[in-house]
């Protein structure tokens, strides 16, 4: 069988690089392996091109400088290094053979044997290869039928391959979430949950980036279902059980119906308990970026929206926010009652500019009543959040004396416009002339 020819095949720089790395026979020459070939078999966009030698790592080296081409010795001890193209990097690893493994790393050996190194290689899938001239396929496993028939076997014993890298438990139920069958091989099964609790061993960042791209796959409500009965959660995030699954995937029907795109965030969000606090100390515990462990917290903190100041009465049709515990969806409220600040058409807006619009649509999926979402959604759509129009010298200029209430009084008068809806310049500063005298 041969590889289906692909844009990415024509990238920049791709040829040459070939080129520089070619042998004397179809054996010795760089041969593409991993996810672009198993992506491009199956119509997936290739994204990351990885290539394949006997080559050692020194002799790739001077290969690519001697062809002007840039490379850095990314992992070189272990047999890697990364050929910058102009279209992106290619990384390009020497055969290699396990000598020894500690279920976190491996030491390796160089070797010249393409099944050897296939052998190595987690999940059948993973270990086709294609020459690059002829687009010929090599497969040492049969992963070529598992890529049919979608099903996600070890190379080798689960067991063995599991306690080689215990990572490989969450790279199984990734595996399966974005190209499974929804049936988990007994054994396989089996292994997992016996080298479930070696996971509370490895490093958090690389637990949560798992996680993350589990829940990125277009369904992964099958694959967390089978992690939570294979006890995976227990040694990694105990709080994350069956009916965190159920919030899970009432929020994914959401998605579908209204057109969103999967993001991980959000997803990760649903499985979480609907308490800001104890998300933020999850997201820290998985040592998740500053970014990351903001956006968890902003889309599950409570009292986002300041309380109202009343001096204003409201313009026609406009409507108070309603009781937040009231606005929740019955299937999304978990143990709290409270969680986040359920969003409504009339708020949502508000919410939006008090946190992110991104922030805002994921409250709305997450914690909005059913028949308020489409609302919400249009309401939020091509929106951004304007900027408070008003400075603390406009509030000198109208009379007030300087000093720290100007501060004090620009931020109630910011509330009292988020309440109003945003209102134009003029309309603030009439506003402003009516609230000044009496805000607090």
């Amino acid at each position: 069988m041969k590889l289906p020819a692909a844009d990415w095949q024509k990238r920049r720089g791709l040829s040459a690089l070939l080129d520089a790395l070619g042998g004397q026979n179809q054996n010795e020459g760089p041969r593409y392996v991993g996810g672009a070939v198993r992506d491009t078999l199956l119509g997936l966009e290739v994204k990351d091109i990885d290539i394949a030698t006997p080559l050692l790592p020194g002799d790739v080296m001077e290969r690519l400088k001697t062809a002007d081409i840039k490379v850095i010795p990314t992992g070189i001890d272990h047999g890697t290094v990364t050929a910058v193209l102009p279209d992106g990097p290619v990384e390009i690893t020497t055969l290699r053979r396990d000598v020894s493994t500690d279920g976190r790393r491996a030491t390796v050996a160089f070797s010249d044997d393409w099944q050897e190194d296939a052998a190595r290689r987690d999940f059948t899938i993973n270990a086709l290869f294609a020459d690059p001239d002829t687009l010929e396929i090599f497969d040492y496993f049969d992963g070529l039928d598992d890529l049919k028939k979608h099903r996600i076997r070890f190379i080798g014993s689960a067991k063995d391959r599991i306690a080689e890298d215990h990572l490989r438990i969450m790279r199984y139920f990734r595996f399966l979430a974005r190209f499974g069958q929804h049936e988990v091989d007994h054994h396989t099964f089996e292994a997992c949950r016996t080298a479930a609790r070696e996971l509370s061993k490895l490093s958090r960042e690389r637990i949560a980036d798992e996680l993350l791209k589990l829940l990125a796959a277009a369904d992964p409500v099958y694959a967390v279902q089978e992690m939570i009965a294979a006890d995976v959660f227990v040694h990694i995030v105990d709080e994350i059980d069956a009916d965190a699954v159920q919030v899970l995937a009432v929020l994914m029907l959401r998605e579908k119906e209204h057109w969103i795109a999967p993001d991980q965030i959000r997803r990760l969000v649903a499985l979480l308990p609907k308490d800001a606090e104890k998300a933020d100390t999850i997201a820290k515990s998985l040592r998740m970026s500053k970014k990351l462990q903001k956006a968890v917290t902003a889309r599950l903190s409570t009292n986002v929206i300041p309380a109202s100041i009343s001096v204003i009465p409201a313009q026609a049709g406009t409507q108070s926010k309603k009781d937040s515990s009231s606005q929740l969806d019955p299937r999304l409220r978990g143990d709290d009652e409270n969680a986040g600040d359920a969003p409504t058409p009339e708020t949502i807006r508000a919410l939006a500019y008090y946190t992110t619009p991104e922030a805002a649509r994921d409250r709305a999926l997450l914690f909005g009543a059913e028949e308020d979402i489409a609302a919400m959604l249009a309401k939020l759509k091509d929106w951004q959040p304007p900027t408070f129009p008003l400075s603390g010298g406009d509030l000198i200029a109208m009379g007030m004396e300087p000093g720290p209430i100007v501060a004090k009084k620009l931020a109630q008068l910011e509330q009292v416009w988020v309440k109003e809806r945003f209102p134009d310049d003029d309309r603030v500063r009439e506003l402003a002339r009516e609230a000044l005298p009496l805000l607090p």
